[in-house]
């Protein structure tokens, strides 16, 4: 099954609309974070989350870390699904559960070696899905996404085996030249971008067509 497809970064209601138009299923509205690209501030998510149609699903990606913090910032962003870029407590997990009945969770699992597939393993039970990114949280100052890394994607389809049906995201380094190598090892549920649809930090419509056209081969 062809995998859907998330966009990311996305910076204003145009963008949005643009990106659902080339075919995104889902979009990413990226919170204040440490460091990479794409942050917007919390009124901005709002707009934008707001003003994406139905099924399309507007995702907070946030890097707290504690439930009752991430809950309120959700509750004022009013996005359908949360996906959590650093590493999040399993406690704090099955609080935010409490927290935020009926919203998707999602947990980012940075692929950095072999620990990563422990750690991806150690949350699915859970959350709703896994999203693998290319950053690297040991940092002084955190890298927690947008990237543009491509990592090994040996251990992804590992992760991809080990935590069964439930599904699984593929994010770093994605483009049009590598996506069909990406779906036929990994077989992840969706993919995930951002820099590979963008020319200068602004979303490119071309770099997007190219991307679904390049996975229509798939």
């Amino acid at each position: 099954m062809k995998p859907v497809v998330k966009i990311c970064c996305i910076a204003s209601v145009d963008e949005a609309r643009r990106a659902v138009a080339a075919g995104a299923s889902a979009l990413g509205l990226v919170s204040a974070m440490p460091s990479g690209p794409g942050v917007i501030d919390d009124a901005t998510i709002a707009e934008i989350a707001a003003a994406v149609p139905s099924p399309t699903r507007s995702f907070l990606l946030t890097c707290r870390t504690d439930a009752a913090s991430i809950a309120a910032q959700h509750a004022a962003a009013g996005t359908t699904t949360l996906q959590l870029v650093d590493a999040v407590a399993i406690e704090e997990l099955q609080a935010l559960r409490t927290l935020c009945p009926g919203v998707e969770i999602v947990q980012v699992i940075h692929v950095t070696g072999e620990a990563s597939i422990a750690e991806a393993v150690a949350v699915e039970p859970y959350v709703d899905a896994i999203l693998l990114d290319s950053g690297n949280p040991a940092l002084a100052v955190k890298e927690l996404g947008g990237t543009g890394r491509r990592h090994d994607w040996a251990i992804s389809r590992r992760i991809r085996d080990a935590i069964g049906p439930l599904p699984l995201y593929l994010a770093g380094g994605l483009n049009p030249a590598n996506v069909r190598q990406a779906v036929e090892t990994v077989q992840p549920y969706g993919l995930d971008l951002c820099s590979g649809v963008r020319c200068d930090g602004q979303l490119d419509d071309r770099k997007l067509a190219a991307f679904f056209a390049a996975l229509d081969g798939v």
